[in-house]
């Protein structure tokens, strides 16, 4: 698992003093970056070398969360099959758990336009963040 805190910006809130519901998406991407390290360990975006595309994301919110407090965001894996695997991610704010999500990424090449199999070392490395 990796877990890595983030600040919430003052533009990160809705009228309430909440933060507002598309800000979640963007934290949970961020918090994927040393999952895609695994990948494409320098974050390199070109198409010929970039292996993963998104195929889905969902997001629930479990508590509010608030402008004035740090988020500790948590990541893992819930699964690896052939082709793709799952992320999971919390968001948690002063000990409250108030956020959860889940991504599917495929592995993928964008040069044939396909879904690849997922090298084995990459699901050994995948299998080292899995999520219990």
């Amino acid at each position: 698992m990796f877990t890595m805190t983030v600040t919430p910006r003052f533009g990160d809130i809705d009228g309430l003093g909440h933060i507002n519901n598309v800000v979640l998406a963007g934290w949970f991407e961020l918090a994927r970056n040393p999952l895609f390290r695994i990948f494409e360990p320098d974050l390199n975006l070109s198409h010929k070398t970039w292996p993963l595309i998104m195929a889905h994301t969902d997001y629930d919110f479990v508590d509010q969360l608030f402008f004035q407090y740090d988020v500790e965001l948590r990541t893992g894996i819930t699964r690896i099959g052939t082709k793709s695997f799952t992320v999971y991610h919390e968001a948690w704010q002063e000990g409250r758990f108030c956020a959860k999500g889940t991504a599917v990424i495929v592995h993928f090449d964008f040069l044939k336009n396909e879904s690849t199999p997922i090298p084995e070392e990459k699901k050994k490395a995948l299998t080292e963040h899995l999520w219990y």
